[in-house]
């Protein structure tokens, strides 16, 4: 990573355990045997600490350990003197700090554990940085000498001076009715300071939970209602930690549009999003986060939209020529080209008959399709469109109440199923589950290797599995899927709670699996540039979600797109570096002089000229 490297050393608190392991990890350690406490083991501290300045680097400890509760990392040279914050002695750091600008919206992207929760703390103003001295924190006047000459000294003298108001939508949405007591109507009239409460619900589909209490709401209106609960109020700066989680692909896009709406000349927005389509179509400018989840991370310097979410991508920052992932991702698409006569004779082929399914209020007709093996089938659709309703009655798990045509039989499958929501109930380790569950393809090399390490199953492997994470959750839930022996593989929503180099290495995982495996896999996906990534054949949902709708027949990615878009009423182009799929934003005329006086310069910013 640089040409001269200075060294951390990591101890996880929840894995340095035992007093005598502590002990033996001392011993083993060569700076100590010559007399220096490289390594101190204190009676009443739970874990050991390491001098970071004595250290060696030498891994011994690292190997000793049985626990893997230590880290060796090596790090660019020039980081040191860049330290934001520190919470303690070998633990997580932060440097630099992503840099806001009044009137623009900033997008933050990187893998969980990088410190995009820390940065925003600090943004916030309820986070004081230490600059990396924990036993010596400076104060303010400190603190705005350091950031002297740059932008943030303006933002963090506004903090100070203006008391600027900070409000934060929280990550976790699920854990909002532990907080907040009443109904929808009642809490979004005491919050409701900007009068836009009518607005509001009728953009963001609240009108229909308005009389409903907040513990009785899905993952998707909680998301919708906290979203508004933040846009509702007035502040200076406002910030979004993963607003799109739970919602489908048109409440994302009306959901980016609400937060757009909350720019102004003086307003600070900032963006958390791993789905990095609809983080293209937020932000005005882009800041990445690269590092070791779990021991540092580093913000780099703010770049254009395209540039930051390019270079993600990449995995290599040119501006300091260093590299922080081994592989980029392309998302180059080609129409499928006709199929001769022997390609169509080595795959295996399937119909399903058009059929309908009435429950309750609610009907879907699926209209006659076919499929092969080695394929993909990305489902999309709106919310309530019976997505999991078709996989439920292709897997055999619901009957259909009509099938018209008598010639073509509803085909019997082994079937593996993911369902959309995973519930953690099982009382033991996820080695316990995987060896009860999957235990021949667990164990088989190339299982491994296609999926077990590029999903780093084996870091798992002795937690409880009511301990996981949502993101360690969907990862074991996938492995669990693709690796019972089945004809087709149903995936519901793989990218949920996965961060967005976890979603590029999912769907690596899913294509290579299924086309290794020859087996044909139907995945219902909201994440445009992972449901393009995947998407051999795409059905697309039409209709009234949750009353009638209907499902087409798989067709091409990209005539299945186009008809997919057409109903959303937005349109695409694709990055000329690497082919993903970026939204064409809608531009609105200026309806205020600040607003123009804000178009232009921005214009000017791009190389534009603009008149306000």
């Amino acid at each position: 990573m640089a040409d001269r490297l200075t060294r951390i050393a990591i101890v996880s608190s929840d894995r340095c355990k035992p007093k005598k392991c502590r002990q033996e990890c001392k011993k083993s350690c060569p700076v100590v045997k010559t007399g220096k406490l490289c390594i101190e083991v204190i009676p009443a501290s739970k874990l050991a600490f390491i001098s970071e300045e004595l250290c060696i680097g030498c891994g011994i400890c690292v190997k000793k350990c049985p626990f893997e509760a230590i880290q060796i990392i090596n790090l660019p040279k020039d980081l040191d003197k860049d330290t934001t914050h520190r919470y303690g002695p070998n633990t997580f750091k932060l440097h630099r700090l992503p840099v806001p600008r009044p009137g623009q919206v900033l997008g933050l992207v990187g893998t969980n554990g990088i410190g995009k929760s820390t940065a925003l703390k600090v943004l916030a103003g309820k986070l004081k940085p230490n600059l990396g001295r924990f036993n010596n924190p400076p104060d303010w006047q400190e603190i705005l000498t350091y950031f002297r000459g740059s932008e943030l000294q303006n933002y963090f003298t506004r903090i100070l001076e203006d008391n600027l108001k900070a409000i934060i939508k929280p990550q976790y949405v699920d854990h909002i009715p532990k907080a907040v007591q009443g109904n929808v109507g009642q809490v979004l009239d005491q919050k409701d300071e900007r009068d836009k409460k009518t607005e509001l619900c009728a953009d963001l589909e609240l009108n229909q939970v308005i009389d409903r209490n907040v513990g009785d709401l899905s993952g998707g209106e909680l998301q919708r209602f906290a979203i508004a609960v933040v846009a509702i109020q007035n502040a200076e700066i406002y910030m979004f930690d993963e607003p799109s989680s739970y919602l489908d692909v048109k409440q994302r896009l009306k959901a980016a549009q609400v937060v757009r709406s909350l720019l102004r000349p003086n307003s600070y927005v900032i963006v958390v999003e791993h789905d990095l389509s609809v983080l293209d179509y937020l932000s005005d400018f882009i800041c990445c986060l690269y590092g070791k989840p779990g021991a540092y991370g580093v913000v780099t310097l703010p770049f254009s939209v395209r540039e930051g979410i390019n270079i993600f991508l990449a995995g290599f920052v040119p501006t300091e020529n260093l590299r922080f992932r081994d592989e980029s991702l392309m998302f180059k698409v080609a129409e499928t080209p006709q199929e001769s006569a022997e390609e169509i004779q080595t795959y295996q082929r399937y119909r399903y008959p058009t059929m309908s399914k009435t429950q309750g209020n609610f009907k879907l007709k699926v209209i006659e399709g076919d499929f092969t093996d080695s394929q993909i089938i990305v489902m999309l659709g709106e919310n309530g469109t019976g997505k999991t309703t078709f996989i439920r009655m292709l897997a055999g798990l619901l009957k259909p109440d009509t099938v018209e045509d008598s010639d073509i039989e509803m085909p019997e499958f082994n079937v593996s199923y993911k369902p959309q929501k995973i519930s953690p109930k099982f009382p033991s380790t996820v080695r316990h589950l995987l060896h009860q569950k999957i235990r021949d393809s667990y164990m088989h090399p190339q299982f491994v290797t296609d999926v077990m390490k590029p999903l780093q199953i084996e870091q798992l492997m002795d937690q409880e599995v009511v301990n996981l994470s949502g993101g360690e959750l969907q990862r074991v839930a996938l492995c669990l899927c693709l690796g019972k022996p089945a004809d087709i593989y149903l995936i519901d929503e793989p990218s949920a709670y996965l961060d967005s180099e976890q979603r590029i290495v999912a769907s690596k995982v899913i294509k290579r699996f299924i086309l290794h495996a020859k087996k044909t896999a139907f995945v219902v996906e909201h994440d445009f540039i992972m449901a393009t990534y995947l998407a051999d054949k795409v059905i697309v949902y039409e209709g009234k979600p949750s009353l009638d709708c209907i499902a087409n027949a798989p067709q091409s990615l990209v005539s299945g797109m186009n008809l997919f878009l057409s109903h959303l009423d937005i349109t695409f182009r694709r990055d000329p570096t690497n082919y993903r799929p970026r939204i064409n934003k809608f531009l609105r005329p200026c309806v205020t002089m600040d607003e123009c006086y804000l178009a232009s310069s921005k214009m000017k910013m791009w190389g534009k000229e603009s008149n306000p």
